[in-house]
């Protein structure tokens, strides 16, 4: 049997872009940004901040992107006028009190008009003239990263205080290398609770700076899963590296080795600096799975069906923040996969999967939720009958992720021909 080496075309990171998106608006677009993301977050982000760079209107609707709302939540509160900032029902389930809390305690105006630390919000605009601040990054780690992106714009920056240990911190990471690599002066306390950022220098950033965005290992953990279910197909993505990446989700390559995926990275031998990743199943796996997604909690939907799928025991821990993404990601990964044959069970802290031999037979329901449809869409690729609803939801952060598993599918159906 040979193996087949297929290429797969990764969006760009949506995390990455939406920060450089936001810190050319704060800096006056110094900043020419290349690979920028397609997806739906992105393309409304880019939209809204036009919005608001041209006074086309005071009020700001962003649907059910979470990352968007809080970005431009901290952004119009320092930016003088009169605004309106809400999204759809999903969206004014979300948390937003933490970083409400903290623009108030500077001297920002914002009102809720519904329940209180929720969206919608009435704001009007206003430099603060304080530095410090703190805030609580136990539910997001955005609310971090929306503050930091705003310190620059601050008569005297931001020093940012944590007072609980954040979710996700990767993603501030990244937040603080988009600025660093913009130009502001940064700087992290040895126990990394203090993160301090200076203002935009009085020269100005640099002038037509180029800025490459990396592809995106959120996704890519799809494509891995791909691998661990059809071990003879070997996929390769162009543009995705593990050494150079800013990208907390990299331990994709590390997580899904224990289920039998193993990685290689290759470099250019054309272009300097351009690397792919190469990863390819081994058909053999362990037989359980503990792992704590407390910094990487996008991948929990993708391992957890994979284990699924190879009938792998699963212990997955640092679950709480699931409950408040685009859908109740916990219930309903439980309610889905019990749809399938699958023993699933839910503490406050922890989700347990038993061995299974899964039986499709139902259609799944995406619940609105990109990461549901694309973690359950792997699965076609052993299962063709098995309707996924709502596919068009993976359009907020893979719009090409269907045409891509089809690719897949048929790399694999000539290997076994």
């Amino acid at each position: 049997m040979k193996t087949n080496d297929l290429h797969i075309e990764l969006p760009s990171s949506k995390s990455i872009s939406n920060r450089w998106l936001v810190l050319n608006h704060i800096a006056g677009y110094p900043f020419v940004l290349r690979n920028l993301s397609t997806a739906d977050d992105t393309q409304l982000l880019q939209a809204l901040l036009s919005q608001l760079r041209r006074g086309t209107s005071t009020h700001f609707h962003c649907h059910n992107a979470g990352t968007v709302a809080r970005f431009l939540l901290a952004l119009l509160a320092v930016t003088p006028g009169r605004w309106t900032l809400g999204g759809d029902e999903r969206l004014q389930r979300r948390p937003f009190a933490p970083l409400i809390d903290t623009l108030r305690s500077m001297g920002c105006n914002i009102q809720c008009t519904g329940q209180e630390g929720f969206l919608p919000v009435q704001i009007e605009g206003y430099i603060p003239q304080r530095k410090m601040a703190e805030i609580d990054p136990s539910a997001s780690s955005q609310f971090v990263s929306a503050m930091l992106l705003i310190g620059p714009l601050l008569p005297q920056g931001l020093t940012l205080t944590l007072t609980e240990r954040p979710a996700s911190r990767p993603y501030i990471d990244m937040t603080m290398s988009v600025l660093a690599q913009a130009g502001i002066e940064t700087s992290v306390s040895p126990n990394r609770r203090v993160y301090r950022v200076g203002t935009l220098p009085q020269q100005g950033l640099k002038k037509h700076l180029a800025i490459a965005i990396e592809r995106d290992w959120s996704s890519a953990a799809y494509v891995y899963a791909a691998a661990a279910l059809l071990p003879a197909v070997r996929l390769r993505m162009p543009g995705l590296t593990v050494t150079g990446s800013t990208q907390g989700d990299k331990v994709t390559a590390q997580i899904f080795e224990h289920l039998g995926v193993q990685t290689r990275e290759v470099r250019s031998p054309y272009r300097a600096g351009v690397r792919s990743i190469t990863v390819q199943g081994t058909g053999n796996h362990e037989n359980a799975l503990e792992y704590n997604f407390i910094d990487c909690p996008d991948l929990l939907p993708a391992v957890l069906v994979t284990c699924a799928a190879l009938g792998v025991r699963a212990r997955l821990r640092g679950i709480k923040n699931l409950r408040l993404k685009e859908s109740d990601r916990i219930e309903v990964l439980k309610q889905e996969l019990e749809k399938l044959g699958a023993r699933v069970a839910v503490t406050s802290t922890e989700l347990r999967l038993a061995p299974c031999r899964l039986s499709p037979g139902q259609p799944i329901s995406a619940h609105g939720d990109h990461r549901i449809a694309m973690a359950f869409g792997v699965l076609t690729l052993l299962y063709p009958d098995l309707v996924i609803e709502e596919p068009e939801t993976v359009t907020k952060s893979f719009p090409d992720f269907w045409s891509q598993l089809d690719a897949i599918r048929k790399a694999a159906s000539g290997i076994h021909q």
